[in-house]
């Protein structure tokens, strides 16, 4: 094929494991129904908004599905909405916190369960700004004429570390249980190609932006060490797993205390790509952000008005509150509500952002909605 310039989104699919679980039905699936433990969640479910999520766990909180066939399902439901099959596909770029297992990638995991012919394959690890980061090298790898077709994925799976037989005998305090009571399982995908869908819209990726502010933040979200900072010594690895699970290195934690730095780092991110031209506020039709809670949505608004004093928040769209916090999942499920709702029509501009706060990253994409290149 030859050399294009462009690259564009023809498919979008999610999976969401199991019925949707209300906030009174978390302690069925995760445990922890003891006071302290109830006053933590109470606290943290009333800041975040999420009034359901799903869980790959069945009614006594044991696992139902693998992280893999998360993805897979999110994977052929784009297919098929592209109408299209694996073996159409030439790169599989994958994107997750934590797979099933340490080796071999999650992406070769995925393309064993997907099937399809050979493909190049990529894993994106990282937190939630990981699968634009798995996008972005999609995009480039199409607009370089390398491959006609490829298959994007963002999975998660946390529940399994969030259930209370993991917490029990451990101390633990508000940095892990924070996270206990945010995250929830589900996958998102999307299909790329060199050309617009021939018989309905597509949108076009006109740039993928990300960024890391590691050098000047300490880490945030972790886990696998004992502490704030990696020590040597005092990694996973370093001691023995039952030594490790006693030090509670295999809790999700995150230091709530610098979140509000999140905050106003992505902010002064955003800032940017409209001071160097890259956003055009009064051209923007639709922002879809990633925030793990509605008070973060709040702190946005409050200062974008600061800037945009006309912001129009109706462009802002999230199903936080209905599909919960999916990490790396979470851009790419609600991009595909918001295309199956018919929530754009050709010619408006969208732009995707997502705050990591593993160590402070920022991801962004804008895309345009392009007409169908048939009539």
């Amino acid at each position: 094929m030859g050399t294009t310039a462009s690259a564009y989104l023809t498919g979008f699919g999610r999976y969401l494991p199991g019925e949707p679980v209300g906030n009174g039905g978390i302690v069925d699936r995760l445990g922890g129904d003891d006071a302290v433990t109830e006053r933590i969640r109470r606290r943290v479910l009333a800041a975040n908004g999420i009034r359901s999520r799903h869980y790959a766990l069945d009614e006594n909180g044991d696992p139902t599905e693998l992280n893999e066939e998360l993805a897979v399902k999110a994977l052929r439901a784009a297919l098929e909405d592209r109408g299209m099959d694996a073996a159409d596909l030439r790169m599989l770029a994958t994107a997750t916190t934590m797979g099933d297992v340490l080796v071999p990638g999650f992406a070769s995991m995925v393309h064993g369960r997907l099937g399809g012919g050979p493909m190049q394959l990529l894993s994106a690890s990282g937190v939630c700004a990981s699968s634009l980061a798995a996008l972005d090298a999609a995009v480039s790898k199409v607009r370089l004429g390398d491959h006609p077709r490829v298959a994007v994925v963002g999975s998660e799976l946390p529940s399994r570390s969030l259930r209370q037989a993991r917490f029990d005998g451990i101390r633990s305090g508000m940095d892990s249980h924070f996270l206990r009571w945010m995250l929830s399982d589900g996958a998102g995908a999307v299909v790329v190609e060199f050309q617009p869908h021939p018989s309905r819209p597509s949108l076009r990726v006109d740039w993928v932006r990300h960024v890391s502010l590691a050098h000047e933040h300490d880490v945030c979200m972790r886990a696998g060490m004992d502490g704030i900072d990696p020590v040597v010594g005092r990694t996973w690895q370093d001691v023995s797993v039952d030594q490790a699970d006693a030090a509670g290195m295999f809790l999700l934690r995150q230091d709530v205390r610098v979140l509000d730095e999140l905050a106003d780092a992505g902010l002064a991110q955003f800032e940017e790509l409209v001071d160097i031209g890259l956003v055009d506020v009064h051209h923007l039709d639709h922002v879809l952000c990633h925030y793990s809670t509605n008070m973060f949505r709040d702190l946005a608004f409050e200062g974008l008005r600061r800037r945009i004093p006309t912001l129009d928040t109706s462009r802002w769209f999230s199903n936080l509150e209905t599909c919960g916090n999916t990490g790396a999942a979470s851009i790419f499920i609600a991009l595909e509500e918001a295309w199956r709702t018919g929530r754009f029509a050709p010619g408006e501009t969208i732009l995707l952002a997502v705050p990591e706060s593993g160590r402070f990253a920022f991801a962004f994409a804008h895309l345009t909605v392009v007409a169908p290149t048939a009539p």
